[in-house]
């Protein structure tokens, strides 16, 4: 009988594409999704049953979660800019749900998505697994890390069967928060850099999935986690430039100093919340020290313990975005 899985943050473009790689390997899908989301009525005609509820009410969950064997995680606030409370609400208090839910129901594996920003802001090493979560006081990076500790607390005190994965910089078809915000500041030549030579890890979608797969399936990824990208690494500059050649632009080549650029950060920041406005700021200090660092990462323990590589090298992976990202209008570009 075909495993049935449940998926968090199916109408998201990392739960998108692995609703997609389940569905293709016939495993029955489930979706726990908002009753208002618009992306429900897409994921139906995939095929795809529904379960209407919200990841902070544990009720929903377990409704989501009863009879599935398999559960990948994908729900969070994958934002810089949002209000507090919800990143601890629905990053970590889902996932506290989650846990319970899978627990009670023995669910077989529960397959948690994590981020490379647990690790912290060391840029003296090379980081993998064995490095501590570290913290680094902004809501997105420090939420996920109260959620990873939830998750491996279930592990150890209830035999929970959890693989946490830990993305760097994912990019990819239907991508919403990567390259077309980037693609949207070049054009409008709003994209300024504050430190040269800052290392980006892509993580090609089709790679991350293909080792999620994996995941949901090897008995050796059992209690572990994994770093994720495509094996090697680009400059932000460059990376930029390869976009603006895309888009027919010249390439961004204003520089300004990290502190200037950070302190900037703050006072929009300030400005935006004491005028309660519903955009995104310009800067925001998530951004400046992210697009900031030079980090690095490596995905040796997949290659070694699972015998995973990535499948599609990243000059490919990034070809097929951009010809994805030239069908896109130009005002839609920014979407978050």
């Amino acid at each position: 009988m075909a495993d049935t899985v449940l998926i968090t943050g199916a109408t998201g473009f990392i739960g998108g594409h692995l609703l997609a790689a389940n569905l293709k390997k016939k495993r029955r899908v489930r979706a726990l999704v908002l009753p208002d989301d618009p992306g429900a009525k897409r994921l139906a005609d995939a095929g795809v049953e529904i379960v209407q509820g919200d990841i902070r009410n544990f009720d929903s969950v377990r409704e989501a979660v009863r009879g599935v064997n398999i559960v990948f995680h994908c729900a969070a606030v994958v934002t810089d800019w949002a209000p507090k409370r919800l990143f601890w609400e629905i990053t970590v208090g889902g996932t506290e749900n989650i846990c319970r839910a899978a627990s009670e129901e023995g669910v077989k594996r529960l397959v948690d998505m994590s981020t490379n920003d647990v690790f912290g802001l060391n840029e003296n090493v090379m980081m993998d697994e064995t490095f501590p979560l570290k913290k680094w006081g902004e809501p997105y990076s420090d939420s996920k890390i109260d959620a990873e500790e939830i998750s491996w607390r279930y592990h150890r005190e209830r035999g929970l069967p959890v693989t946490m994965v830990y993305p760097c910089w994912v990019y990819g078809v239907g991508d919403l928060t990567f390259v077309p915000l980037l693609a949207d500041a070049i054009v409008k030549r709003d994209l300024i850099f504050w430190r040269k030579d800052v290392i980006v890890w892509p993580t090609y979608i089709e790679n991350l999935v293909d080792l999620l797969m994996l995941i949901s399936e090897d008995p050796r990824a059992v209690g572990n986690g994994y770093l994720v990208h495509d094996g090697e690494s680009v400059t932000l500059q460059e990376f930029c430039a390869m976009i603006a050649e895309t888009m027919g632009v010249s390439p961004i080549t204003t520089t300004i100093p990290y502190p200037l650029a950070y302190l900037a950060a703050l006072a929009m920041e300030t400005f935006w919340r004491i005028t309660a406005k519903k955009t995104r700021p310009l800067l925001t200090t998530y951004t400046v020290r992210n697009l900031g660092s030079r980090l690095k990462f490596s995905i040796e323990k997949a290659e070694r313990e699972l015998e995973w590589k990535p499948k599609i090298a990243f000059r490919d992976g990034f070809r097929r975005t951009m010809e994805w990202l030239k069908t896109l209008e130009t005002d839609t570009l920014k979407q978050k």
